[in-house]
């Protein structure tokens, strides 16, 4: 299966072991509540589909990379304890708790949070003296004689043999005890992740077009070669910070995050071509409709490997666009909310006592949910940006008397609406724009069925369509319905006249 397919299942999974019966007790024993346990190759996003479930569902989670401990760290320290058996005192070896089981319940103390995920990275790669612990606690959910708490899934992810020398096979034991998942890496699945996490379009453009360099290992006489979707999306972020910084991305630059030295290469050699087209179509000025009739004529007579890379350029910008307005509108919302709880308590308190008793309970819920490793940047940013937007708040309500604090902040409120209008109106000038150019050079071709497929396919670019709506994707988007329909009518026509000829033939 491939990470999306692998996330569903574990969602699914913890939402299975977590349901209770009317009497509380949970449908699935605990004893009978399997431990994850996913394989696949490294960098393919494990670690981040734990995240975003926890995040998605509000469980806690707590992740560990296992070859960082030891026996002691992950199973107790020793210490002696005096027991009387049978009339008799005995010394007894007891363990303290394991740093991992305290870590467990260490989130449910800070959190409140009760139930969760504790996922283990790299289990088959552990050292030989840890082995029969992980195993243990795999089949019984115990580090020694303590357990770990009901409500927790264990999820566990490792690497096959062919990435890792210090791979150790499970027993038939141990997997009889799992519930095991094997998982492959999907450019189309990492790509749809990519346009919700910003990667950078010079990237998803590129792979677009050399699709079989997104993921490969290989042993050569120089040792391990590999390019992975950490890679990739590790660049990205390099990269988009090497352009606010006015640096230059070189060839050894890529080459510290792509491993294979043809394809980093390749890409360094392509992301010179990205910039070229960017300066040589001049996309700003087709977005904002002013582009030159020799922009079309070039484009139009390009390689169609070029038409797609300049494609990429204008989606990247109209997705960065969308993104933007997407991120203000949710911040509207949120602020809303803030208004809402303002107008609510204002009567009972001061307008500053009641702001700053809001913004002390979004910065501890902030806190809660970065504690509860439920906290990705995008829910981060928003939270530290409506904190900073009602802070500001604060600072234009200071000298406003309390009987008119309400129509303030609804004036307050109000420049946040109309900026939020304000970027849908631009970003939709935008999404028209592009789409005249595109009409322009190319007609009804297949290069505005790939640019409508993308901003479809695209998350921000279809949430801001859906949300703000563009009248010439939905026109093409209607003629590309049509067109499939009509495709599969004649398809199914030729399917009948073609079993009539065989039952003529048989006559």
């Amino acid at each position: 299966m491939n990470i999306k397919q692998a996330k569903q299942e574990i969602a699914d999974t913890l939402r299975a072991y977590l349901a209770k019966d009317e009497l509380g007790s949970y449908l699935i024993p605990a004893v009978r509540q399997r431990p994850v346990l996913l394989m696949g190759p490294p960098g393919i996003g494990k670690t981040q589909i734990m995240e975003q479930i926890a995040a998605e569902t509000g469980v806690g989670l707590v992740a560990y990379t296992i070859t960082h401990h030891t026996r002691q760290s992950a199973v107790g320290l020793p210490f002696i304890e005096k027991r009387t058996y049978g009339g008799r005192e005995f010394s007894v070896t007891e363990y303290t708790m394991s740093e991992i089981l305290a870590s467990v319940y260490q989130l449910m103390e800070r959190t409140g949070i009760k139930e969760g995920i504790l996922f283990l990275d790299e289990i088959n790669c552990v050292s030989e003296t840890l082995a029969p612990m992980m195993l243990q606690f795999l089949q019984c959910k115990t580090f020694g004689n303590q357990r770990l708490p009901e409500g927790w899934l264990i999820a566990a992810a490792g690497n096959p043999p062919e990435y890792n020398k210090s791979v150790r096979d499970f027993d038939v034991v141990t997997l009889d005890r799992v519930k095991r998942m094997e998982v492959a890496e999907d450019y189309a699945v990492w790509k749809e992740y990519a346009r919700a996490k910003g990667v950078h379009g010079a990237v998803i453009s590129y792979l677009d077009i050399k699709k079989d360099h997104f993921y490969r290992v290989e042993t050569t006489a120089e040792g391990l070669e590999f390019a992975t979707a950490r890679g990739w999306e590790d660049l990205s972020e390099l990269i988009c910070a090497y352009e606010k910084l006015g640096l230059r991305v070189s060839r050894e630059v890529v080459g510290q995050y792509i491993q294979m030295p043809r394809i980093a290469k390749d890409f360094a050699n392509y992301l010179e071509l990205y910039y070229k087209y960017q300066r040589t179509y001049h996309v700003e000025d087709i977005l904002s409709g002013t582009w030159q009739p020799i922009t079309v004529s070039e484009l139009r007579g390009a390689p169609f490997d070029e038409k797609l890379s300049v494609m990429g350029l204008v989606l990247s910008r109209l997705s960065e666009e969308a993104r933007n307005t997407r991120r203000q509108d949710a911040l509207t919302t949120a602020l809303h909310g803030a208004l809402t709880e303002f107008r609510e308590r204002i009567g009972a308190e001061a307008p500053q006592a009641v702001l700053a008793r809001l913004i002390r309970q979004r910065q501890e819920a902030l806190k809660r949910a970065g504690e509860a490793g439920q906290l990705d940047r995008e829910r981060r940013d928003l939270g530290l940006r409506e904190i900073r937007m009602l802070e500001d708040c604060g600072r234009q309500l200071a000298d406003v008397p309390g009987e008119e604090a309400m129509d303030a902040a609804r004036a307050w409120f109000s420049r946040e609406v109309d900026r939020r209008a304000a970027l849908g109106q631009e970003t939709g000038a935008m999404f028209e724009n592009a789409f005249r150019f595109l009409e322009e050079t190319f007609g009804d071709s297949q290069e505005l069925v790939i640019f409508v497929t993308e901003i479809t396919a695209g998350f921000d670019t279809s949430w801001f369509v859906e949300n703000f709506g563009c009248d010439a994707y939905f026109r093409h988007n209607r003629e590309l319905l049509f067109d499939d329909t009509r495709h599969r009518i004649r398809e199914e026509i030729a399917a009948v006249k073609a079993a009539e000829r065989e039952n003529r033939q048989e006559e």
